[in-house]
């Protein structure tokens, strides 16, 4: 490897830490009361954003909002997002699959997810594109989630065109915590966190493990460990956090099974095929993030390093492929080394007597992936590879954008974003997949804000954004696994968005928005990791509507209703319009919380998806799924125990669905069948926190 592709990163992440260089030296700052807390503590969704917000669709909700949601599984906390669904199709362990706007993001393809100024999502990975996996995120630790729909905002670039979110790590803590867990099928979590003086600054320090056997016939043994050090410092100008973090995750898997399987007696609801199937990851970084306030300029810089790994097992066909006992199990492996970084400035400046903001900025994000691949296995033994590849990746976006003023009731915000992604397949199974292309994208946004009049604003928003593909489809040639020729996808896919709507705030300590969106996509052009190779798909075309209500009489009270309705087709020539696989027609999610300071609390929360299609050409059709959570709680000034029970109604419905072809043990013939993956049954958790 030519050690010149490096210069590029490296300088770029030297940039931000040669301006840290220039930061004074720390000077004592005046304790925060706890008054002090009280006053800038951000209330969540139903703050008003009457005067910031760019869009309808654009929000955020706070640390308690998050922490009142009774959830079953790490990557829920994005089901905060308006219309966002997350689901399991395997072991706890793995990364979770995202749908939003009409669109099966797999494991996060098209969604781009950040922790403060570290990209989550990784590109070229074995199990797909986008791969965003959270459970390295300490829930307690989070102070906001910030998040974004459509791509129309210049500071997201790849992976973003149905929209972003940002989790945002508290810089310390007010008091210690103490908290454990134990729930129904063997789930025991534990989590202690404080912050101690450290220097001129704070230190935070986190340490989180959790065990789960869940109800499968197979226990799922899924152990995870989470850490956390993060130092953080402030006066009146500056802003500084560094961050170190790990996780190490084991799990045993129980994949999506065929319904005949179940239907016939073979397994149970809960059974498995192949109960070998499994994995391990580990994830380690360290990130730096500052921001400076001067006169009226923002200063904001980031730079992070880490690294991933990924050793998965799956059989999704059994043994359609080999007989028994060998079968279908499969292994994906993945290792990496990541850098990134961004650099941004906010000028402020009067001009037709109106404030104007213009925002200029730099991102990078690089990838040395070393040896991502794709084996078959029988019983976790490797008898064939398939493909193996040494990537490297890179990519650099400059974007700017100018929010304009002219008159009191309209705001104009132009931007522009132009990205280059270097894709360099550096060594590969067969030598002719190896291969190096660069390709450049500019992507203009437009966002226009009329009001606010009567406490309302209305908002047209529209962009043109991208996807990129995995650099094994772009550089391919020859199909690895049946040595046929194959068909090179575009790199760079591109995408149109557009949205009319509407924000109410003329009710007191109520918001209310409503949204209409389009999205367009040239082409659904994906790699495929789970078999080897690049598959062409048509364009598409995806509407919608999102409805978001909030509201908040007191401060112990919270009541929110958010409800979606998208229409997804494929645009080619066939006479009937296709529908697309996974794209779910509506959504409504609802809660009331309840609860002060002390004394009760409590939380019931309902999240509803309808039946979507499982084919662009058959009539088959996934069923739907209504999930019920709640929890009741006591606390005092220091201590607080709560019972959460999930899937309270303990319905049978099925976190996933697919329709395709596999073959048992004891079938002659592949069968094109529904494969399920069911919602886990009502299992009751007790968590008693004591806070020091």
């Amino acid at each position: 490897m030519s050690l010149s592709r490096f210069y590029p990163l490296v300088g770029a992440l030297l940039l931000p830490l040669s301006l840290h260089a220039q930061v004074p030296a720390p000077v004592p700052v005046t304790p925060v009361t706890t008054t002090d807390l009280e006053e800038v503590v951000i209330e969540g969704k139903a703050e008003s954003l009457l005067g910031e917000a760019t869009s309808a669709s654009k929000g955020q909700t706070s640390m308690k909002e998050l922490l009142e949601r009774p959830f079953s599984r790490r990557g829920e906390l994005l089901e905060s997002v308006p219309g966002v669904i997350i689901t399991q199709h395997s072991g706890d362990g793995k990364a979770n699959q995202f749908f939003v706007r009409g669109a099966n993001l797999d494991h996060g393809t098209d969604f781009l997810v950040y922790l403060d100024g570290m990209q989550v999502n990784f590109r070229n990975h074995a199990h797909g594109q986008g791969y965003a996996d959270l459970n390295f995120i300490i829930p307690e630790l989070v102070g906001e989630l910030e998040y974004w729909k459509g791509n129309y905002y210049a500071q997201h670039g790849d992976l973003s065109s149905t929209g972003a979110a940002r989790f945002k790590l508290v810089d310390e803590l007010p008091q210690g915590i103490l908290t454990t867990t134990w729930g129904a099928y063997d789930y025991y979590r534990t989590l202690i966190a404080d912050t101690i003086q450290a220097g001129e600054g704070k230190l935070t320090m986190a340490l989180e493990h959790q065990y789960y056997n869940g109800p499968w016939d197979l226990p799922s043994d899924a152990t995870r460990w989470n850490g956390l050090l993060r130092w953080h410092w402030e006066d009146a100008r500056d802003h500084i956090n560094i961050t170190l973090m790990g996780y190490q995750g084991d799990w045993m898997s129980t994949d999506q099974v065929p319904q005949r399987a179940i239907d016939d007696g073979t397994i149970g609801r809960f059974g498995v095929i192949d109960p070998t199937d499994g994995g391990n990851t580990r994830r380690y970084s360290l990130s730096f993030d500052w921001r400076r306030e001067e006169d009226r300029r923002t200063t904001r810089a980031s730079a992070y390093v880490g690294y991933y790994d990924l050793d998965l097992f799956s059989n999704f066909t059994y043994f359609m492929d080999n007989p028994a006992p060998v079968g279908d199990q499969f292994e994906q492996q993945d290792q990496r080394w990541f850098i990134g970084g961004e650099l941004a400035r906010d000028w402020r400046f009067d001009a037709l007597g109106h404030e104007q903001r213009f925002t200029l900025g730099f991102q990078m994000r690089g990838d040395w992936i070393n040896g991502v691949g794709l084996y078959n296995t029988s019983r976790r033994d490797r008898f064939n590879e398939i493909r193996k590849d040494d990537i490297f990746q890179a990519s650099y976006g400059l974007y700017s954008e100018l929010e304009f003023k002219p008159l009191d009731w309209l705001r104009i915000i132009p931007g522009i974003r132009a990205d280059i992604i270097h894709f360099d397949v550096q060594q590969s199974t067969l030598n002719e997949n190896q291969g190096t292309m660069s390709k450049g994208i500019a992507s203009p946004k437009l966002n226009i804000v009329f009001g606010p009049w009567a406490k309302t604003e209305f908002y047209i928003n529209g962009g043109f954004g991208f996807h990129s593909n995995d650099a094994r489809g772009v550089n391919i040639v020859t199909d690895p696994a049946a040595g046929a020729p194959a068909d090179r996808v575009d790199p760079l896919v591109r995408t149109y968005g557009a949205e009319f709507g509407i924000r109410n705030e003329s009710i007191p300590k109520m918001v209310n928005t409503l949204s209409f969106w389009a999205l367009r996509s040239d082409s659904e052009l994906v790699y495929v990791g789970d078999a080897g190779n690049s598959e062409p798909g048509p364009a598409s075309q995806r509407y919608g509507v999102e409805l978001a209500s909030y509201w908040r009489p007191t401060d112990w009270a919270m009541v929110d209703l958010e409800a979606t309705l998208t229409d997804a087709h494929l645009r080619t020539a066939e006479p009937t319009s296709q529908e697309i696989p996974g794209s779910i027609p509506y959504t409504i999610n609802a809660g009331i919380t309840l609860g002060g300071p002390t004394g009760f609390f409590g939380s019931l929360r309902g999240r509803y998806f309808g039946p979507r299609p499982l084919h662009e050409d058959l009539d088959v059709r996934a069923k739907d799924s209504f999930q019920v959570n709640a929890r009741v709680g006591y606390r005092r000034d220091n201590w607080e125990i709560a019972l959460d029970c999930l899937n309270l109604l303990n319905r049978g419905d099925n976190d996933i669905e697919y329709f395709y072809e596999s073959q048992l043990a004891t079938e002659g013939a592949p069968v094109s069948d529904r494969h399920i993956h069911p919602i886990e049954p009502r299992m009751l958790r007790l968590s008693v926190t004591w806070r020091f």
